[in-house]
C-alpha cells in the first residue's frame, strides 16, 4: 500500500498565541498558514481537536459535488444554528434535506421569481430615499434595511405589520451576534447558560416564531392570494400531496430571513465601496442603465445588465459574504494521496480560493472585466453561493435583487469614498467595517 502524504500541522501553542487576534479577525492568521503550509493544513484548536483548513479548489469540488454524499455540514449549522432558526433547508441533512429541497426548488425558479421583481424594485427605490447627499454616511445600515425589507415584501407583500418586522429584524441580528460569541468563545459556554444569556436569546427565537405564526394564520384565513413567496410555500406539496407542517414552514421562513438578508446587504455594501474607488465602473453601469431604462420588463432589464453583473461577480470574488464552507466526512476518505479520518472537520476558505495567486491573475485587484464572458472559465474555482446539490437555493433571488439595487442607485447618484482601504469584520458572514460613502446626485 502506498504511503499517504502527511498534512502539515499548525500546533496548538501557535493557535493560543494568536487567539486574541483570531477573535478579532482570523483571516490574516489563516493566510499566513496557507502561505507557509500549502493549500491544506491542520490547525490544532484543542488537545484532541483540530480543523482542516483548505483552499484547494479541486478538493472543494470533490467534497461539494463529486463525493458530496459522504460529506455533511458541521454541528455549527446542524446544531448550533438550529436552536435559533430550526431545522430548515440550510440546517437539515439527509432525507429531510432532500425532501425539503425538492419541494421548495420550484418556488425559487427564475419564472416564479419574475412575479416578485416589480415589488422588489419598488422596495429598493423606496429604501434608497433614506440616502442623504453631500455628507458622509455609513451606507451599511441602509443596505441592511433594504435587504431585510426586500425579503419581507417578497415573502409577505403587505401582510406584515411594520413593528412586527422591526422586531423580527432585531431578533435575527441579535441571535446571529450571540451565535458568533458561542463559536468564537466556546470556553464561555458554561457562563452563557448559567447567566441566562443563552435562554434570553432562545426566548427571542420563540418570540419570532410566534410573530410568524400569526402572519401565516392571517394569510390562511384571509382567503387572498398575493403571488408572493409565502403563497408559493403554502402551495408547494410533497410527493404524497401533503403540504409543509406549520412548524416546518416557520423554520423555512426563519432561515430565509437569516440567510437571505445579511449576505445580500454585505455583498451590496462591498460592491458600493469598490465602485466608490473605481468611478470608471460607475460610469459604465450608468451608461448601461441609460440604454435599458425604457425597457418596461424588469426581467429583460436584469438579463441585459451585463456590466452590472460583472461588477457584482468581481465584488463577491474579493469579498464573498459566505467566506467559509464547512463539511464533515461520514466515512474515511482519500484525496490526492491524503487520508481523512471519518469525522474530520473541514473548512473550505472561499475567501482564499477566490484570491489564490495560482488561479487568478492579479487576485488582489478589482477587475470586473475578468467576468466579461459570464465567468464560465472560473466555474471550478468560484463559489460565492457554494456548489453542488447544496448550492444556495436563493442565488437567483439575490442576484436579481443586487442587480436592481446597483443599477437603481448608480442611476441616481455618483458615489465617493470617505475611507482609505476596505476593512472587514469576519463573523458568521464576511461583514463590512468602514463603509463610509458620500453620495452626489446626478444632474
Amino acid at each position: 500500500m502506498s504511503s499517504k502524504k502527511e498534512i502539515p500541522t499548525v500546533p496548538l501553542h501557535r493557535f493560543l498565541k494568536h487567539s486574541l487576534e483570531i477573535l478579532k479577525n482570523p483571516l490574516p492568521f489563516h493566510r499566513q498558514n496557507f502561505n507557509e503550509k500549502g493549500d491544506i493544513f491542520r490547525l490544532k484548536v484543542g488537545f484532541n481537536t483540530d480543523v482542516l483548513f483548505i483552499r484547494d479548489t479541486a478538493f472543494a469540488q470533490y467534497v461539494l459535488q463529486k463525493n458530496q454524499k459522504n460529506y455533511v455540514k458541521s454541528k455549527i449549522q446542524t446544531e448550533d444554528l438550529v436552536k435559533y432558526v430550526g431545522e430548515g433547508l440550510l440546517t437539515s441533512e439527509g432525507e429531510k434535506w432532500k425532501k425539503q429541497r425538492k419541494m421548495m426548488q420550484p418556488a425559487f425558479h427564475k419564472k416564479q421569481l419574475e412575479n416578485l421583481l416589480i415589488g422588489m424594485q419598488d422596495t429598493i427605490v423606496s429604501e434608497f430615499k433614506k440616502i442623504k447627499t453631500d455628507q458622509t454616511i455609513d451606507v451599511f445600515p441602509i443596505l441592511n434595511d433594504l435587504a431585510f425589507q426586500t425579503v419581507v415584501k417578497s415573502l409577505f407583500t403587505k401582510a406584515a405589520r411594520e413593528n412586527d418586522m422591526e422586531r423580527l429584524q432585531f431578533i435575527t441580528e441579535a441571535n446571529q451576534k450571540m451565535l458568533v460569541k458561542e463559536l468564537r468563545q466556546p470556553y464561555l459556554g458554561w457562563w452563557f447558560k448559567s447567566s441566562g444569556v443563552l435562554k434570553k436569546h432562545l426566548n427571542l427565537s420563540n418570540e419570532a416564531r410566534t410573530i410568524l405564526k400569526g402572519i401565516v394564520e392571517d394569510r390562511k384565513t384571509s382567503g387572498q392570494r398575493f403571488g408572493d413567496l409565502l403563497d408559493m410555500l403554502l402551495e408547494t406539496r410533497y410527493d404524497d400531496g401533503k403540504g409543509m407542517s406549520e412548524e416546518q414552514l416557520i423554520d423555512e421562513i426563519l432561515i430565509i430571513f437569516t440567510a437571505g438578508h445579511e449576505t445580500t446587504s454585505n455583498a451590496l455594501t462591498f460592491t458600493f465601496q469598490l465602485l466608490a474607488k473605481h468611478p470608471d465602473w460607475q460610469n459604465q453601469i450608468f451608461e448601461e442603465w441609460r440604454t435599458l431604462k425604457d425597457e418596461t420588463n424588469v426581467m429583460t432589464r436584469i438579463s441585459n445588465s451585463k456590466v452590472c453583473q460583472q461588477v457584482l461577480e468581481e465584488s463577491m470574488r474579493l469579498y464573498p459574504p459566505a467566506y467559509f464552507i464547512d463539511r464533515v466526512n461520514v466515512a474515511a476518505d482519500d484525496f490526492n494521496d491524503m487520508h481523512f479520518e471519518a469525522g474530520s472537520n473541514l473548512l473550505f476558505s472561499v475567501y482564499e480560493m477566490h484570491r489564490h495567486p495560482e488561479l487568478w491573475e492579479q487576485p488582489e485587484l478589482f477587475l470586473p472585466e475578468r467576468f466579461e464572458d459570464g465567468g464560465r472559465q472560473f466555474s471550478s474555482q468560484y463559489f460565492p453561493f457554494g456548489a453542488g446539490p447544496r448550492k444556495c437555493i436563493g442565488n437567483n433571488f439575490a442576484m436579481f435583487e443586487m442587480i436592481i439595487a446597483v443599477s437603481e442607485l448608480i442611476s441616481k447618484y455618483k458615489i465617493h469614498a470617505d475611507f482609505d482601504t476596505i476593512e472587514i469584520t469576519p463573523l458568521i458572514t464576511l461583514k463590512p467595517k468602514n463603509a463610509f460613502l458620500r453620495f452626489e446626485e446626478r444632474s
